[in-house]
């Protein structure tokens, strides 16, 4: 088995850390049982580029239950808990390829590691595994049968590529299911992103002005939960429909010019590049706080602050601060890299259950339906994503009402009136 990792002796404590994500995870661990008894992978090559958390891990073991060959390497350098990835060398023989602060050469000599197994099943989290296999990989490509993907950076990305007629196998867009956009983005993004940043900074958000660029479903989540913390929200944005439902939902709307010289802390959550870029970065004020949890650091120019600043010093784990020419102290977390798993431990267990029991689900679908499927980017099927709700909410003790029959005629008839 060949895995690339940074000190096999850390798997005592990463076996603690998928153990204890596991009991968060009963849909995952419910899948699980079922591909133990019944090997509806056995014979797939899987290929991996996600993040190497415990959560993670559990999806993993679900897939090497089932049958599957699988290697793993990570979809961002700074996200990688290197104990887990220890254990899941050591204690589950799985191949892993990750170190956490891993250069640009070794992400990339990691990606292609996983490549070199010829998996017939991609998984990506931002797509950088499907696009090497199509740009410097293509050899690999006939022998896919399908992919999936976790980010809506990388669902964008593939959808572009499906337009332009050159997506060379189908895709299964993970980050667009009900059970994984709403909660996961929402909820575990709202939360890790405020860890994140609290982990990093120690600061009080209590009387900060927080200003939250991008109000979609990530962005709704982190202004929620900075807000529920004493923070004044500020929401900046460019779709009309999304800054009035900010605006709607309580928040200070205004546009970039504005907000730039009053924000305490900046964040970004677009997928677009350069968003903090020189119109915020040289009016903020002296000691902003500036975070990334998109999934690239392109959302951050930091280019621009190379470029201006006289020198950048460590001020703490996690927060590399530039000091401007002009004197002002700004302070970038992580890197620019996602805050929320390179500052912290990323999304909770219980919301990562649902978004991996879709990857979960969906490599099966890939393995049983490839012949049926196009060379596009399809949605969860809708009993699959439907299906993973109904086991949460089982999983949580609740239970829902159904229609009654005379109901279900009422909501399907034209005939019946006022």
């Amino acid at each position: 088995m060949n895995f690339d990792i940074k000190d096999i002796s850390l798997a005592d404590e990463g076996k603690k850390k998928i153990t204890w994500a596991g009991t968060d995870m009963p849909v995952l661990a419910g899948i699980c049982k079922e591909y133990q008894e019944k090997k509806p992978l056995k014979g797939l090559i899987v290929g991996a580029c996600l993040h190497v958390t415990s959560e993670t891990a559990n999806l993993m073991i679900s897939l090497k239950s089932g049958g599957a060959k699988v290697s793993l390497c990570a979809s961002n350098p700074l996200s990688t808990q290197d104990d887990v990835a220890a254990s899941l060398v050591k204690d589950y023989g799985i191949s892993v390829f990750a170190i956490k602060g891993e250069d640009n050469a070794t992400y990339y000599g990691h990606i292609n590691s996983v490549l070199d197994s010829r998996p017939q099943v991609s998984m990506d989290d931002g797509a950088d595994l499907i696009s090497t296999v199509h740009s410097k990989r293509t050899e690999l490509a006939d022998n896919v049968l399908g992919g999936t993907e976790e980010t809506t950076t990388g669902v964008i990305r593939l959808k572009s590529m499906e337009k332009k007629g050159v997506l060379k196998y189908p895709i299964i867009a993970v980050n667009d299911a009900k059970t994984k956009h709403f909660f996961d983005n929402r909820y575990g993004t709202g939360q890790s992103t405020i860890d994140g940043i609290l982990r990093s900074t120690n600061i009080l958000l209590a009387g900060k002005k927080f200003v939250v660029i991008g109000y979609g479903w990530c962005g709704k989540g982190v202004a929620m939960r900075a807000r529920g913390m004493g923070a004044s929200v500020i929401v900046l944005e460019i779709d009309p429909f999304k800054a009035i439902e900010a605006k709607m939902d309580g928040f200070d709307v205004m546009d970039a010019k504005q907000a730039a010289k009053i924000g305490d802390v900046f964040l970004s959550v677009t997928g677009n590049l350069n968003v903090i870029g020189k119109n915020i970065l040289e009016k903020c004020k002296d000691n902003a706080i500036v975070a990334n949890s998109g999934h690239f650091d392109a959302e951050i120019d930091l280019k621009y602050l190379k470029n201006n600043s006289a020198k950048v010093v460590n001020a703490r784990p996690f927060v590399q601060q530039y000091i401007m020419k002009d004197g002002r102290k700004i302070n970038v977390l992580a890197e620019g890299r996602l805050v929320n798993l390179g500052a912290a431990e990323g999304h909770p267990a219980s919301v990562m259950d649902m978004s991996f029991a879709n990857q979960a689900l969906s490599v099966k679908y890939i393995y049983e339906k490839s012949d049926s499927l196009e060379k596009k980017v399809y949605p969860v099927p809708e009993e699959l994503d439907k299906n993973i709700a109904v086991l949460k909410l089982k999983s949580m003790g609740i239970k829902i009402d159904r229609l009654t029959p005379e109901q279900e005629k009422y909501l399907n008839s034209w005939e019946l009136g006022t």
